[in-house]
C-alpha cells in the first residue's frame, strides 16, 4: 500500500511534519539520493545501513526512511519493535528486482559448494538466503578474510563484482544485476566533461560499470566520495553517482564546483533515481499522520536476514559509514 496524496492545499508541511515527529516520537531518515528539501528536513542523512544502525539507537517509536524499500527493510531487521514507514511503498530498486528471490535461492542450490556474498541493496528474503552482506565500504574487508580457494557468489551488482574481482584478484562468480542510475553514465560524455574542466577529479561509485570506472580518480562509497570531495584541495570536480548527493556537497564546500557526471544526452537528469524520485513532502507528511505504508516482515525471515547482516558486521563493522575510496586497481582488459 502507498500512502494517499489527497489535496493537502494550505497545509504548512513542513511545520505539520515537524509536529508529527513530535507527537509520534519518529525519527526521520534520508538517504543521500532523496531530494534536497526532504534532506534537508531530516534528522539523519547517510547511506542506508548507517541510517538503520543511527535509527536502532534512538529511543524513537517510529522510523520514518526517505529512500527505497530494501532501506525500510533493513532498519525493520534491525528495529523489530519499531513501527517503519516508508512514503511511497513503490520506492524499489533496480538491483532488488533484478535478483528475485526464488531465483536466487535456485541459483544458489545451483552451486553449493559456493558462499553468498550479497550486496546490501537487495530485499530482506535474498538477505535471508545469503551468507554475508556487504556494503561497498566492507566488501573488500570481508573478501580478504576468506579463504583464498572459497568458492564465492556475489550479487546482485555485476559491477560493484566486477570492481572488487580487479581490486583483490578474487574469482567471484556474479549475479547479472546492474543499477540503472549508475548504468546510465556515459563514457564518451565524461570524457568531454573531462576536457571542458582539466585537472578535476572524478569521484565515482563502484556501481558504475567498468568503462566508467576507468576513468575516476577515485572510487567509494556514497559516504566516501562526500568525505573525499570536503577534504581534496580541487575546487572542482566531477561526481559519477546519483546527483542528489551534490547538494549535501554544495552545503558543506559552496566554493567549489561539482558538476555531475553526464548521461547519453550530454547531462545528467537521466542519472536521477526514479525510484528515490517518489518520496515527496507530502507522502512523507500523509505517512506520518497514518502511520502507512509500514513495512512488515515474517519473523522467521527477519532473524534469517539479520544473521547475514550480522556477520558483516562482526567482520567489518568498523566501516560502516566510513567507504573505501582509493584509486581503481585493473588489470587485463
Amino acid at each position: 500500500m502507498t500512502a494517499p496524496t489527497q489535496s493537502l492545499r494550505g497545509l504548512d508541511l513542513l511545520a505539520e511534519i515537524d509536529r508529527l515527529r513530535r507527537t509520534r516520537n519518529a525519527v526521520i531518515l534520508a538517504h543521500y539520493y532523496q531530494a534536497p528539501e526532504l534532506q534537508d528536513l531530516a534528522d539523519f542523512v547517510g547511506d542506508s545501513l548507517d541510517l538503520s544502525r543511527k535509527a536502532a539507537s534512538t529511543d524513537a517509536d517510529v522510523i520514518a526512511f526517505c529512500g527505497v524499500r530494501f532501506m525500510a527493510e533493513t532498519a525493520k531487521i534491525l528495529s523489530p519493535s519499531k513501527i517503519v514507514i516508508l512514503p511511497d511503498m513503490a520506492a524499489g530498486c533496480s538491483l532488488e528486482d533484478s535478483c528475485p528471490p526464488d531465483q536466487f535461492r535456485r541459483f544458489r542450490e545451483a552451486h553449493p559448494d559456493h558462499i553468498a556474498l550479497t550486496y546490501i541493496n537487495c530485499s530482506a528474503a535474498v538477505k535471508a538466503l545469503s551468507d554475508i552482506i556487504v556494503t561497498s565500504s566492507s566488501a573488500e574487508t570481508i573478501l580478504a578474510q576468506l579463504p583464498k580457494d572459497q568458492k564465492i557468489i556475489f550479487g546482485p551488482d555485476k559491477n560493484l563484482g566486477g570492481w572488487l574481482a580487479r581490486k583483490t584478484g578474487r574469482d567471484m562468480l556474479l549475479w547479472p544485476g546492474v543499477c540503472i542510475v549508475h548504468e546510465a553514465f556515459s563514457e564518451t560524455e565524461l570524457l568531454k566533461l573531462k576536457a571542458r574542466h582539466p585537472g578535476a577529479p572524478v569521484l565515482a561509485h563502484p556501481e558504475c560499470p567498468g568503462h566508467i570506472l576507468d576513468h575516476a580518480d577515485v572510487v567509494g562509497s556514497t559516504k566516501a566520495i562526500l568525505d573525499f570531495a570536503l577534504a581534496s584541495p580541487s575546487e572542482t570536480m566531477i561526481v559519477a553517482t546519483e546527483p542528489h548527493i551534490i547538494h549535501q556537497m554544495e552545503k558543506a564546500a559552496p566554493h567549489k564546483v561539482f558538476i555531475g557526471a553526464p548521461g547519453a544526452d550530454g547531462n545528467c537528469n537521466c542519472n536521477m533515481c526514479p525510484y528515490m524520485a517518489l518520496n515527496t513532502l507530502e507522502k512523507l507528511y500523509v505517512a506520518l499522520r497514518d502511520l502507512e505504508p509500514r513495512i512488515e516482515l515474517d519473523e522467521e525471515l527477519r532473524l534469517a536476514a539479520k544473521t547475514s547482516l550480522d556477520r558483516m558486521l562482526d567482520m567489518a563493522g568498523r566501516t560502516v559509514g566510513q567507504g573505501d575510496v582509493g584509486r581503481p586497481v585493473f588489470s587485463g582488459d
